[in-house]
């Protein structure tokens, strides 16, 4: 799975709201949720500021037990009066069995609950697949394809329009969209041990991308919390991270 993915948000209280009542549905609640953040699993939000703007024109997608809890989703949703974004059905262009129902949060993200029969082996309520919308899908696949390999993905799918990347059990896509860009997201691998995680960033800088943190022990997270961090050619923050506790 996704070590973590972090967005900043307009308002964290609204969006804590949106994300306790739909994500609720799918039976997690926040291990975390203070004043600086709010996480469940996988999924973090935090208050933008001039550091990090919000977070916008991002797509992610949770995994459903089943089509019911798909349903029930978005339901709950639309009963606390959030904008709907794709109803409850199959999505066939997808996978065979793919089912899934779309919600907008309160900065206009798009957020889906999935079940997918055939595929996925996420656990429920945690990350399914991320999709970005990027300026130039080219470059971006040069990036990823340059540190894929120390952070668990392969090509999965490429074409002109999107291309996808996949973990064991997860997947994100680079997508073309003419009519925006998503901005500011925060993406962390996991890496197996310290060395993955200097070898992630020596490749990213070796091919020519920024550093945004070098390798070394973030305690500020907890002890034995050690990462490294570049930009992607959209200015994503994308890290690489051994938890060693």
């Amino acid at each position: 799975m996704f070590d973590h993915i972090g967005v900043a948000v307009s308002d964290l209280g609204a969006t804590e709201r949106f994300y306790r009542c739909v994500l609720g549905v799918l039976g997690i609640e926040p291990g975390y949720a203070g004043a600086d953040m709010v996480g469940w699993d996988d999924w973090w939000i935090g208050p933008a500021d001039r550091e990090h703007p919000v977070t916008r024109g991002l797509h992610v997608g949770f995994c459903a037990r089943d089509r019911s809890q798909v349903d029930a989703f978005w339901q709950a949703g639309i009963d606390a009066g959030y904008r709907g974004d794709g109803a409850p059905g199959p999505r066939t262009q997808y996978a065979p069995t793919y089912y899934g129902a779309f919600l907008l949060d309160p900065d206009g993200n798009s957020v889906e609950a999935v079940h997918d029969a055939g595929e996925s082996r996420v656990p429920v309520g945690r990350v399914d697949h991320v999709w970005i919308r990027v300026r130039d899908v080219d470059a971006s696949r040069r990036f990823y394809a340059t540190i894929a390999p120390h952070a668990g993905l392969r090509l999965s799918h490429d074409e002109p329009d999107r291309v996808q990347l996949s973990g064991s059990d997860y997947s994100f896509s680079l997508v073309r969209d003419g009519r925006l860009c998503t901005e500011h997201v925060h993406l962390a691998f996991p890496a197996g041990d310290r060395a993955t995680v200097d070898a992630f960033h020596a490749a990213a800088l070796e091919a020519g991308y920024e550093d945004h943190g070098p390798p070394g022990e973030r305690a500020v997270y907890h002890p034995g919390y050690y990462a490294a961090f570049v930009l992607d050619p959209d200015g994503h923050n994308v890290e690489a991270v051994h938890h060693e506790q």
